[in-house]
């Protein structure tokens, strides 16, 4: 359970950045659930990069948080361009 509990918040908190990201930016976002889930990957990718740099709780919400927005910015403008 230890180690399954990183894994939980920097899945929530990167879905909780791409739906934020999503609500902020409305030409990017992708619905409910696609911000969700794009932004639980973002989350995971995030912490990843960020615990290099910060310390574990730390890097888990705030590289989740940060992960899961510019993962979802980046797919939905990607996505944006290829629509037209």
């Amino acid at each position: 359970m230890e180690s399954l509990m990183p894994l939980l918040i920097q899945l929530i908190s990167g879905a909780v950045g791409g739906n934020a990201a999503g609500a902020a930016m409305k030409k990017v976002s992708m619905g409910t659930a696609g911000n969700t889930v794009v932004g639980m990957i973002g989350g995971y990718l995030g912490s990843m990069l960020a615990s290099g740099q910060l310390d574990g709780m730390v890097a888990n919400i705030a590289g989740g948080g940060a992960g899961g927005a510019v993962l979802l910015m980046v797919v939905g403008f990607i996505k944006k361009s290829m629509m037209k």
